[in-house]
């Protein structure tokens, strides 16, 4: 299993299907914490991101592993492009969008992302795909799944660090 070191996550593709719940969970944080008053627009430092630009950052990745996810069960092994995590900060003006607005979209994303995990079965979860981040390697559907939960529930982490 994998396990990420800085927040704590351990990927237990099991728990695969539970996903879902969680990361619509996740995302009604986020908006939470977008329509708190706190200034969200704030870099706290050179080459971080502020809790606005992590919001959208996770917005987008929803919608990418939706794709990701539907390409898979459309296509063998389908490869997937990487989404250009860094260069949408600037191209999308993310710290630009408003606040309300990304936290309608996050829970939006959340909830289109989490119908398609949950009308999967067995042969739906077991369907792969090439993840090129950071190299290319073959991945079930599970651990796009659970790759994603881990991707919300880190940068909560960032967010709630920063704002403490």
């Amino acid at each position: 299993m994998d396990h990420c070191p800085e927040c704590g996550f351990t990927y237990d593709l099991n728990e695969s299907p539970a996903a879902a719940r969680a990361i619509r969970a996740g995302a009604d944080d986020f908006a939470v914490i977008l329509r708190s008053g706190a200034d969200v627009r704030r870099r706290p430092g050179s080459g971080v991101w502020s809790p606005l630009e992590y919001s959208s950052h996770v917005r987008d990745v929803l919608l990418v592993q939706r794709e990701r996810v539907l390409l898979a069960q459309r296509l063998d092994t389908p490869d997937c492009e990487p989404m250009g995590r860094d260069e949408r900060v600037e191209q999308e003006g993310y710290n630009e969008q408003e606040p309300a607005a990304v936290a309608r979209q996050i829970t939006d994303s959340a909830l289109l992302f989490a119908t398609v995990l949950d009308r999967l079965e067995e042969t739906g979860w077991q369907r792969t795909l090439i993840y090129n981040a950071p190299s290319p390697v073959k991945r079930a559907v599970r651990w796009v799944a659970v790759h994603t939960l881990h991707e919300v529930r880190h940068h909560l982490m960032d967010i709630r660090r920063q704002l403490a």
